[in-house]
């Protein structure tokens, strides 16, 4: 019988996405059965199962923005799953537990940890979420990112991997050209703000930059809206999708990019190389998108504009400012890329397996 490893947590693609990056080098790593935990609302539910990934359900609600009875709900919710998840873990046996944070990873996570089972956490954020600090406690391995959640986490835990990527990723130096490319993401969700500003602000470019090209991740179902969008502003160079496939690509064929600053994005970015406008959302969980962004900033290795500041003309100024200028565009990108770690999936992969006792 294969060994188990559990990955519990999910939501949004800051979460998801790195724990399939996990998942895929575990498997090419050893013969290991990965399961996932996660809710039928997170982007777990359409992600992990075309990973070729098994994906079990739990009932968990989040207890934020609700004030005093969503908590009380959701602790009683949480409660409840977390006395279901010890059957789980009693009948498969697994080896060791990751959690990638998001509410739904909180249940399995502690209930393997009382049952004795290896707990791992992921943090990717420079703010530790507030799963991460109920489990840091009782987890043998903290994989982060940056170097400001370290207190946060028992020192002989600490591995400071980096935020897990998909395959594709790995530096690649900035070459100036006579292309002017814009990447606009907004993360997996889109961003409705990127949505609503930056058509205006490339069409205030144009004059200067005909020749500009605008590749927009718009976000599900929102494709159409942005695309008349830059219609109406008379962009001609834009293409509008609803989301990227080839993000690697995406951003290695960049002159400039203007995104969220979700830790994913950051990550994708950094281990490319390239350099960014970051617009970090500003109703995020303990407002870490503003504490990546800063931290990033405070590298050289993007600007931080905050979303209240991001009015196209301010947005226009800032883009037309990098564009202008090739020396601090690869100035930015080295910087960037200094910072990144591309590797961060096999090496959480493998650490997570030696916590499992199952080598590799």
């Amino acid at each position: 019988m294969r060994p188990t490893i559990f990955i519990a947590g999910g939501g949004t693609g800051g979460h998801v996405f790195p724990a399939v990056a996990v998942a895929d080098a575990l498997r090419e790593l050893a013969d290991v059965e990965v399961v996932f935990f996660g809710t039928d609302r997170g982007l777990e539910a359409r992600v992990v199962p075309t990973h070729g990934f098994r994906l079990e359900k739990i009932h968990v609600e989040p207890m934020r923005g609700g004030g005093a009875p969503r908590v009380a709900r959701g602790a009683a919710i949480a409660l409840g799953a977390t006395a279901r998840s010890f059957t789980r873990v009693r009948r498969q046996r697994p080896r060791a537990v990751l959690s990638v944070g998001g509410y739904a990873c909180g249940p399995v996570s502690l209930a393997a940890a009382l049952f004795g089972v290896p707990l791992a956490v992921l943090e990717p954020n420079t703010a530790v979420g507030l799963a991460n600090r109920v489990l840091g406690p009782v987890a043998k391995r903290a994989y982060i990112a940056w170097d400001e959640v370290a207190g946060s986490f028992c020192r002989a835990s600490l591995r400071p991997y980096g935020v897990p990527l998909r395959r594709g990723f790995g530096a690649r130096p900035y070459v100036v050209g006579h292309s002017v490319r814009v990447l606009v993401m907004g993360g997996s969700r889109g961003a409705a703000v990127l949505n609503a500003r930056m058509p205006a602000a490339i069409a205030s470019l144009a004059p200067r930059f005909p020749r500009i090209q605008v590749l927009h991740q718009a976000g599900r179902d929102a494709d159409s809206e942005v695309r008349a969008g830059y219609a109406r502003a008379r962009v001609e160079g834009a293409a509008v999708v609803p989301f990227v496939d080839d993000v690697a690509r995406a951003i290695a064929e960049a002159d400039l990019v203007v995104a969220r600053a979700g830790a994913g994005t950051i990550a994708e970015i950094t281990s490319i190389g390239r350099a960014s406008i970051l617009i970090p959302f500003p109703h995020a969980a303990d407002d870490h998108q503003a504490k990546n962004a800063r931290a990033l900033a405070r590298l050289g290795a993007g600007i931080c504009l905050n979303q209240s500041d991001a009015e196209p003309c301010r947005l226009a100024a800032e883009i037309e400012r990098l564009l202008a200028d090739a020396g601090a565009r690869v100035a930015m990108a080295d910087a960037a890329r200094a910072r990144g770690r591309p590797n961060a999936a096999h090496d959480v992969a493998r650490d997570l397996l030696d916590l499992a006792g199952g080598g590799h």
